[in-house]
């Protein structure tokens, strides 16, 4: 198919002949994974399926981060039409008045579906705000960000306008580094600072050289074993060799975020801020030591929780996070 529109309804059914279920139960608002119980083999099938019928690029579906049929068809539109949106603010549950602002960073070669369904376990009056990276999801057609301070003034410039009323920053992994670094320049700059900054699966910056594997230097294969050892990747990412060379530039470029990225040369005065960190206990990247390492940088430290799990903990326990930072949040505001 050819043509720059797309209709709707044709694509539900497409759907729904790989679900082998009738269209209407692919109703449009309905949630893939949640609600459809569409798995990652299963949306490959879509990704193909789509590419054929539309013309449109390879692991189209996989790489656009659409969660819905209302979603995906906005996309390809937006896809075939040229037109590309360059907000990197999703915000699942949008309030024109919300009590307070959550904003979610993601890990490194992720995008904000790590905070896919988190949005249910929080106050019905927050909004939750997750932050995608150039390079992903909606924003695959910009160029991806290999620099720290570069990826913190694109958040900058995007949430701004947001942080008219109390607000809170949970990073995960590379997040935590971005979250903490955003802090700092709004700190820097005088401007309004997140009322509770939450940490995680990261330690605290540290002066001396980082003896740490750098993966953006790794072999493709190299990589491919390192990724499959720190968890949260799934096989049919990492084992897949149609969709790898699509995913491995964002790996890289990430990684590399965090190899080159060099802390101050002295320890920072304490953030005025208050933190929290959390971690899984199976963790192989970062130990509880180095978690609690951001005791120094903050004036108002409120503990660490660790979780059963790896370096991924957080995919699988949603809902005691979302408690445990709502607490937290709450707390820091009373």
């Amino acid at each position: 198919m050819t043509s720059t529109t797309v209709n709707i309804e044709e694509l539900r059914a497409l759907i729904a002949g790989v679900l082998e279920v009738e269209a209407e139960v692919v109703a449009t608002e309905a949630h893939f994974a949640n609600e459809l119980d569409i798995d990652s083999l299963l949306m490959l099938e879509i990704s193909t399926r789509v590419e054929n019928a539309y013309d449109v690029p390879e692991n189209t579906v996989v790489i656009s981060g659409a969660r819905t049929l209302a979603e995906l068809h906005a996309h390809l539109v937006s896809k075939l039409v040229g037109e590309t949106p360059t907000d990197p603010v999703i915000r699942p549950r949008p309030l024109s008045d919300p009590a307070a602002r959550l904003f979610l960073f993601h890990h490194a070669g992720g995008s904000h579906l790590l905070y896919r369904g988190w949005a249910k376990h929080f106050p019905q009056d927050w909004e939750l705000c997750l932050l995608e990276a150039p390079g992903r999801g909606h924003l695959q057609t910009l160029p991806l960000i290999d620099d720290c301070d570069r990826l913190v003034d694109y958040f900058y410039n995007a949430i701004a306008p947001l942080l008219d009323r109390p607000f809170g920053f949970f990073g995960h992994s590379l997040g935590a580094l971005t979250a903490y670094q955003l802090t700092c320049r709004l700190h820097h700059e005088g401007g309004p600072l997140p009322a509770w900054l939450g940490v995680s699966a990261y330690g605290a910056p540290r002066i001396e050289a980082s003896t740490d594997d750098r993966p953006h230097l790794m072999s493709d294969d190299e990589l491919r074993s390192w990724l499959r050892n720190v968890g949260g990747s799934t096989p049919q990412l990492l084992d897949n060799d149609a969709v790898w060379p699509t995913f491995a530039p964002v790996f890289r470029s990430d990684f590399r975020l965090l190899a080159t990225w060099a802390p101050p040369p002295h320890e920072p005065e304490p953030l005025p801020v208050s933190l929290s960190v959390f971690g899984g206990r199976r963790d192989k990247l970062i130990g509880e030591d180095r978690l609690l390492s951001w005791r120094a940088f903050t004036t108002h430290f409120r503990g660490h929780e660790m979780y059963d799990g790896d370096h991924f903990y957080v995919m699988n326990h949603r809902q005691p996070l979302a408690a445990a930072i709502t607490a937290a949040m709450r707390s820091a505001t009373a």
